[in-house]
């Protein structure tokens, strides 16, 4: 194993769960200190505890931006720097047009967009030159996937702000980039696809390398990313997802 974060503090917010805890387990085992969220406390304590390597559970929702100051004021105390980070909440809830409502406009967009936002700028007093920022965004932002065109939006979203940030903070040698991944194995996903065999089938035939990835497959390519080996990678979108948008 490799030590190419040796003694960074690296943040990720929804890391108690699925790719986000991936993505936590082989930061710390590179030599991260790693702080992630959650909005469940037990959910959280179990993610720190299967991490180990001094991980740190801060409890909040990211659409809420006081709970996001207080996430890095914490770090600002223990160690006053931030050198990744790895805005990874979201949610996903679908709904055909002639269902879409106000709740669940709001529920998608204050999670995967408005606390994406707040997550970056936040960290961005303790960033400084080589410091990188990894989005997590999703083949659904590029992709006319139907019964989910507010999830759609709120992931091509994220893929424009890669693209902006990438331009504003290009001075002070912050770079940004976009991980999107296709169908993981998630527990969440997992749950929905145990009751729905027929659905499992057709999606695993969507896919050119025909299966779903494993969170672990999506954790390597956001340690790429965030890594001095991507130096001359800034403003692009990593497709994890088994040939799904390319083919």
């Amino acid at each position: 194993m490799t030590r190419r974060f040796e003694n960074k503090v690296v943040v990720i917010t929804g890391g108690s769960d699925g790719i986000g805890l991936a993505t936590a387990k082989l930061f710390a085992t590179e030599g991260a200190y790693v702080y992630i969220t959650g909005r469940r406390q037990e959910l959280l304590t179990e993610a720190v505890n299967e991490i180990g390597h001094g991980a740190v559970g801060v409890q909040g929702d990211v659409a809420n931006a006081a709970d996001v100051a207080r996430l890095y004021d914490q770090i600002q105390r223990d160690h006053q720097k931030v050198d990744v980070v790895f805005a990874n909440a979201g949610i996903y809830e679908g709904a055909p047009l002639d269902a879409i409502d106000d709740t669940h406009f709001d529920s998608t967009f204050n999670v995967n967009v408005k606390g994406m936002v707040f997550t970056v700028q936040k960290a961005l007093p303790l960033m400084k030159a080589g410091s990188a920022v990894v989005l997590n965004g999703s083949i659904a932002g590029s992709k006319g996937l139907p019964n989910q065109s507010i999830y759609n939006a709120s992931k091509a979203a994220v893929r424009s702000f890669a693209r902006s940030w990438t331009n504003e903070l290009k001075e002070q040698g912050i770079r940004v980039k976009v991980v999107s991944p296709g169908g993981t194995e998630t527990r969440m996903i997992r749950s929905y696809l145990d009751s729905q065999p027929e659905v499992e089938e057709a999606l695993n035939k969507s896919v050119p390398l025909g299966r779903l990835g494993e969170p672990n497959e999506v954790a390597r390519a956001v340690l790429f990313l965030a890594s001095s080996e991507s130096s001359f990678v800034a403003g692009h979108e990593l497709f994890v997802d088994g040939g799904v948008a390319a083919i």
